[in-house]
């Protein structure tokens, strides 16, 4: 027992050390001798006094720049300092390098391994513009609709405006996809640092044979040393690269491949389920949500098919609408498809349901791959909620004394129902009765209404008239567009009206027209309705 009480307590302690401390990350694990990475430690759950101790770096790193952001973030309703230190490196070594964890306070970062790899120089001869593209692809062959990595490096030994642009990868013949924000960083080339900015593309060939990347422009305004005198500014040069064109071999789908099967050529695919409540909780007449998980390397999600799902006549399936994901890894894209569907067993006993099995292609094998999910047996338990019915009980209920127990139900029944069929009668019948109590009704009578929509109309007031016009028009026995549509002169006056409400002209809006529409409105016609002309006050008064 105090063992058990002392593993709690530890849990407890772990679990609030990892939701404070100093946490560390990299924008990239892999990078050049010559180049640099953007080091960031960020520290939470706390104040934060001083700064980390950046001194086990200068062994295996050169520190060139530091900068410090202070941001407040939001969590369950409470509000707390975060502190980032964004620290830029460049290795000093080749290799597998460690980066130490790092001390602020009490608190400790975790070590970060990054590789770093020999760079590929230039002889001294050469002479590099101060602004040049690099383009590559990760492999000249691709089959046909699989994924090719598109990385343009832009260098840049001057200092450039914030004005620069990339134009966009257009090519018909494949799915374009961009992978992430552009990414900076520095490097250095026969001696002299340039700035870099990496942009990487997943590019899917939708047909077989040659494919050419056509080449990107990159414009930009560089930077010079010479002043404006009259306004302190400094002056800079319009300058445009075109990155090289690449040609690409796009190879077919492969002879072997099972021609009912879609075509998924990935560099890995799995396929996961998830229950809820678990498989083994299984009761007749209660739902299972099974989950089903398709993620693969290399492919968007709208590559993905349908999975197959349990298809058997014990089983009662609801199934869901797919939810489809995309994420940018390392390799490039990863597409996700998951599928969830209620299932209701019919009974308690044993159920089967079947394997499933998707095929694809491995690209980075070149090989046909089956990726499967076994067999899986369902135990459904008896649910006690469930009212079995047995052969003596319709015998039960044609018996005498259950038919006399049924009769004052059936009484009542009826005459709830008569007295809601009466109900609903009164109330139809009081519908086709005139309106006649309106004028009694305490507020402002239509004399009173009409006198507001005169004064209104004759100050060429369009607010106050609409206003005035809808407080009319509820007092009349139709509504003002049956009015609008059987009398053009008023239709023609209120579209002038909304003109002006809705339109920059509504201070030079003229009531005259819509008034006299109101006074030659001919009276409606209905011969339904006996009017009492003595009990209302005249509509249009001379």
């Amino acid at each position: 027992m105090m063992r058990l009480m002392a593993f709690l307590l530890l849990s407890i302690l772990a679990s609030q050390a990892t939701a404070a401390g100093l946490f560390a990350r990299v924008d990239r694990t892999q990078l050049s001798i010559d180049e640099t990475l953007e080091l960031s430690l960020e520290s939470q759950g706390g104040a934060v006094f001083g700064k980390p101790d950046l001194q086990p770096l200068d062994d295996l790193f050169e520190v060139f720049d530091t900068r410090q952001v202070n941001q407040l973030s939001s969590s369950n309703g409470e509000a707390r300092a975060i502190t980032r230190w964004l620290i830029t490196l460049r290795p000093k070594q080749t290799g597998y390098v460690v980066i130490p964890p790092l001390q602020l306070g009490d608190w400790r970062s975790e070590p970060i391994t990054v590789l770093v790899q020999e760079s590929l120089k230039s002889s001294d001869g050469d002479q590099l513009a101060p602004i040049f593209i690099d383009a590559s692809v990760d492999q000249e062959s691709v089959y046909v609709q699989a994924q090719v990595i598109l990385t343009l490096r832009i260098y840049h030994s001057v200092s450039l405006y914030d004005d620069s642009t990339l134009s966009p990868l257009q090519m018909p013949e494949a799915l374009v996809e961009r992978l992430g924000e552009p990414r900076t960083y520095e490097k250095t080339i026969n001696g002299i640092r340039h700035g870099v900015i990496e942009v990487r593309y997943a590019l899917f060939p939708q047909k077989s044979g040659e494919l050419t990347i056509p080449a990107q422009l990159f414009s930009a305004t560089t930077v010079t040393g010479a002043s404006n005198s009259l306004f302190g500014s400094r002056s800079g040069r319009s300058t445009q690269v075109r990155s090289p064109s690449i040609p690409l071999t796009v190879k077919a789908k492969p002879a072997d491949y099972p021609a009912d099967a879609p075509w998924l050529p990935a560099r890995s695919l799995t396929l996961v389920e998830a229950w809820s409540p678990e498989p083994e909780q299984a009761q007749a007449g209660e739902s299972l949500t099974r989950s089903l998980l398709l993620k693969a390397e290399g492919l968007t999600s709208t590559q993905l098919p349908a999975i197959g799902s349990a298809q058997s006549a014990e089983l009662r399936r609801y199934p869901d609408q797919p939810s489809l994901a995309n994420e940018v890894g390392a390799t490039g894209l990863i597409g996700s498809r998951e599928q969830r569907e209620a299932l209701i067993p019919r009974r308690s006993g044993t159920l089967q349901l079947p394997a499933l099995e998707v095929v694809w292609w491995n690209t980075l094998e070149d090989r046909l791959e089956r990726t499967t999910l076994d067999e899986r047996t369902l135990n459904v338990a008896d649910n006690p909620n469930l009212v079995q019915p047995t052969a003596e009980q319709p015998a039960a209920i044609t018996t005498p004394v259950e038919q006399q127990v049924l009769w004052p139900w059936q009484l009542s029944t009826a005459f709830f129902a008569l007295s809601t069929l009466v109900g609903f009668g009164l109330w139809s019948r009081a519908r086709r009765q005139p309106a006649v109590l309106r004028a009694l009704q305490p507020g402002p009578t239509p004399r009173s209404l009409l006198d507001d929509l005169r004064r209104a109309c004759q100050a060429n007031d369009s607010h106050a008239t609409r206003q005035a016009l809808d407080a009319w028009a509820r007092q009349q026995p139709e509504t003002l567009a049956d009015m609008a549509a059987r009398f053009v002169p008023l239709s023609d006056a209120l579209d002038g009206l909304n003109g002006a409400l809705y339109s920059e002209a509504g201070q030079r809006w003229q009531g005259d027209a819509l008034w006299q529409a109101i006074q030659a409105l001919p009276p409606a016609i209905t011969p339904n309705i006996e009017q009492d002309q003595n009990a209302l006050p005249p509509l249009y008064p001379r």
